[in-house]
């Protein structure tokens, strides 16, 4: 048997992207574009500028928490591996290499890596973003193999970054440090291939999910990205995505006025709202990973958009007493953020209560978004610089992100001959 990162390499190597996996990729790009140009004029665009290409692109990219996810690893794959591929002037084949590598490892280390406290993202992300920028400099099997066991000293990001600065900022160093591997190996650093199969257990992970689905995982008629990507439809964390979805079905008909409620009672899997760890939030940062902020905006604000996130709509008094109001019912069970259902209970002033359940939110891979709602958050993302995402295609793309986001990090980072 191959050693894992032999195996991960030689796919990625053998990868011949179907129509499918290429829609995948071309929305993806779209995507990432489009949510990056929307933090142009956040605070850590002048921030991350110090950092090399891919870092900047990526943390600039996540800090709105607009990105996609892969739901089965709990990885925000596109974030990670567009930037990096742009970066080493790549395009999507390379691009889907990357995801589909870095699903893959997600999809071994499973969800009690996410639930140990890993910000899955930066964990999976180095590695694959290794292969991305590998593919794009011309390595071979055996050199992307050397890269990912470069990559994976600097694997690590922790989820007690959410609601800071840091949580973008180490999906940014994730991106960076799969860039810098994948040039190291092109240069000829040497590395232990087995590193990787010592380091997935050592992170909670097992190997034994993707050999026993090998068929599935890596077959030629397995998809680049096992299980699709998620898109989210509001700007804040996925798990946020199903509680605003609920509240927004409940209140689809006569709105519900802020002053009348009396109660609010939110029913759902533990694991479902893992993430969510900012029960009083007090900041906008902090307010993307709430689930009482997430009902409150729904409530007040029906669209939570960009506006709901920033530090004075999170404190305004009347999202303050909703934040309040919110009791959470957990139960013990479930593996992912989509587990089981969620369900919202809100009383009134007039003794009424109404009620929601929801299972999947709009955006989910098994209720993905349409393509109104999808053009919707482009022209959201880009409604200073209308039509600029018209017909984006990879290139483009790094001559729009290197124009848009240059970056001051070394120069030997910059892979511009290949773009």
């Amino acid at each position: 048997m191959p050693h894992l990162a032999q195996q991960l390499a030689a796919w990625a190597v053998a990868l011949e992207p179907s129509p499918q996996d290429l829609a995948v990729a071309d929305h993806a790009l779209r995507d990432t574009v489009a949510v990056s140009l929307a933090a142009r004029d956040h605070p850590m665009a002048g921030l991350s500028a110090s950092l090399p290409e891919a870092a900047h692109w990526s943390a600039v990219g996540h800090v709105l928490d607009f990105d996609d996810l892969h739901l089965p690893s709990t990885a925000h794959i596109s974030v990670v591996c567009v930037p990096a591929v742009l970066a080493a002037g790549g395009g999507a084949r390379e691009y889907l290499a990357a995801a589909g590598v870095m699903a893959r490892l997600g999809m071994a280390l499973g969800w009690q890596h996410y639930t140990s406290g890993w910000h899955a993202t930066c964990t999976t992300g180095a590695p694959a973003a290794a292969v991305g920028a590998g593919l794009a400099l011309g390595l071979d099997a055996e050199g992307l193999a050397r890269a990912i066991s470069l990559a994976l000293p600097a694997a690590g990001g922790v989820q007690r970054a959410f609601g800071t600065d840091t949580k973008s900022l180490q999906v940014g160093f994730a991106a960076d440090a799969g860039v810098r591997a994948a040039r190291l190996a092109a240069a000829g650093a040497g590395a232990d291939p087995t590193a990787l199969d010592a380091w997935l257990p050592l992170m909670g992970g097992d190997r034994a999910h993707l050999d026993a689905e090998a068929s599935d995982v890596f077959g030629p008629q397995a998809p680049a990205v096992p299980g699709g990507l998620a898109t989210k439809i509001f700007p804040c964390c996925y798990a946020m995505q199903r509680p605003i979805g609920a509240v927004r079905e409940l209140s689809a008909g006569t709105p519900i006025a802020a002053e009348d409620i009396t109660r609010i009672v939110v029913r759902t899997p533990e694991a479902a709202v893992h993430p969510l760890i900012h029960a009083r939030p007090r900041t906008g940062l902090e307010g993307k990973f709430s689930l009482e902020y997430a009902v409150a905006a729904a409530l007040l604000d029906r669209h939570p958009g960009f506006g709901s996130y920033t530090d004075d709509q999170v404190l305004r008094p009347i999202a303050q007493r909703l934040v309040g109001l919110v009791e959470t019912v957990t139960t013990p069970d479930g593996s992912g953020l989509l587990t089981g259902e969620t369900a919202i209970e809100i009383s009134l002033t007039d003794g009424t209560t109404h009620r929601s359940v929801l299972g999947l939110p709009p955006g989910s891979p098994e209720l993905p978004a349409t393509d109104a709602e999808f053009a919707a958050k482009l022209a959201d993302c880009g409604k200073d610089v209308p039509g600029l995402l018209d017909g984006l295609d990879w290139p483009g793309a790094a001559r729009l992100m290197r124009a848009t986001f240059p970056a001051a990090g070394p120069a030997t980072h910059r892979c511009e001959e290949n773009a």
